[in-house]
């Protein structure tokens, strides 16, 4: 009796083992059912992408260039004297020939009335020893000396009225007064620079170019310009000339571009200048964040709708070596009988060697490689690599 009692405890501890064991094994393999799920969605990566599109696209030079004015002009006193009156400020548009500054004229209208008393001196004497070498009463040395003192009288004068007109101080070119170096009532010393006159019409941008585009740009091409002061606005113009010579030290030629006053621009402004020399107005396009440029090739990740295994994305090798079953023996079914492995439908990357032409802003041309329509990764290429599944974001940008 004793006997049977402890043979009956211990079938029912072995059945609540066994029970215990069984619950087990379904709890875990719902738990591993969520986490290949969780592991198959962490597989995913985000991504942005953009699509190859026609449109236009340009090519251009991009260069750097202080701006400055196509003529300018330093003022100096051509006599000496006292200013007595400005008639100009800084800021100010002159035109040629405009009437600046006065300098004092009392000494230079002296001059000029002791050189014409002394010309209609000679010119009397002149007339008499004509008249005497007519009758020939004088010699014709006398009367060649007096001619000779008249004519250089006549220089005098002629000088003396120059300086007199010395004393306005005027204009040579058309433009604007950017500097005044004097103020009324100094003494003025021929030489002495007064004023600095630039014209702004046109504005000049000179570019040291690389030898490389000597070819491609030519005068008469269009060029905008963007410049730090007035940020987001562009202003128009194009190549005035070009150097016919390269720099042997710098293996760079000048090219100068003309930009009309728009009264917003000034000389001395930094800019930037784009050249444009062709433009193609039915170009595939495709961002410029999508280029990956590695070992020489230039190649983009393009994404499209495949199949995808689910599979978990890490096995533990230990519980993967501890599943896998016994060669089956002779007579038996192989395992070839089991049921194929489930997939669903996802986004896939491929990468995808491509020949690129024009680059524009943020914009590429795509030559070879590329249909239009087809969708490129822009963000987030970094983790990818070929046959990754990914998510496109909207591309919020």
């Amino acid at each position: 009796m004793r006997f049977a009692r402890i043979s009956l405890l211990a079938v029912v501890a072995l059945g609540l083992a066994l029970s215990g064991c069984g619950g087990g094994s379904a709890a875990g393999t719902d738990k591993k059912s969520d986490k290949d799920k969780e592991a198959q969605a962490a597989a995913v990566i985000p991504v942005e992408a953009g699509v190859a599109a026609l449109g236009p696209i340009s090519a251009s030079y991009s260069g750097t260039a202080s701006l400055e004015a196509d003529r300018e002009a330093q003022v100096v006193a051509k006599t000496s004297g006292v200013l007595l009156r400005l008639h100009v400020e800084e800021g100010m548009r002159v035109k040629v020939g405009q009437v600046l500054a006065e300098l004092d004229p009392d000494k230079p209208k002296l001059m000029v009335a002791q050189s014409e008393a002394n010309l209609r001196r000679l010119e009397h004497d002149f007339e008499r020893a004509k008249e005497m070498f007519a009758k020939k009463l004088v010699s014709s040395e006398a009367y060649e000396k007096i001619q000779y003192e008249l004519d250089n009288q006549r220089a005098a004068f002629d000088m003396a009225r120059l300086d007199l007109s010395y004393t306005q101080i005027t204009a040579p070119i058309d433009g604007v007064i950017s500097q005044r170096m004097v103020k009324e009532g100094n003494l003025i010393q021929i030489h002495t620079a007064l004023f600095r006159i630039d014209d702004f019409d046109p504005l000049l941008a000179v570019l040291n170019v690389p030898e490389r585009e000597l070819m491609t740009l030519k005068p008469g091409l269009s060029a905008t310009m963007e410049v730090d002061a007035l940020p987001g606005t562009k202003f128009e113009g194009k190549v005035a000339r070009i150097a016919p010579v390269v720099d042997p030290k710098t293996g760079t030629f000048r090219v100068t571009c003309e930009f009309a006053d728009h009264g917003k621009l000034k000389s001395g402004m930094f800019g930037r200048v784009d050249i444009e020399y062709d433009r193609r107005l039915d170009a595939l396009t495709i961002p410029r964040s999508a280029l990956i440029d590695e070992d020489g090739k230039t190649s983009v990740f393009t994404v499209a709708q495949e199949d995808v295994a689910d599979e978990p994305a890490d096995k533990d090798k230990k519980g993967a070596a501890s599943e896998k079953k016994a060669e089956p023996k002779a007579g038996e079914k192989k395992a070839a009988d089991a049921k194929p492995a489930k997939t669903h439908k996802g986004m896939v990357v491929r990468r995808r060697n491509i020949k690129i032409g024009y680059v524009s802003g943020e914009k590429v041309e795509v030559r070879e490689g590329l249909k239009e329509g087809e969708k490129v990764v822009t963000v987030g290429r970094a983790a990818l690599r070929d046959g990754t599944e990914v998510q496109v974001l909207e591309n919020k940008s």
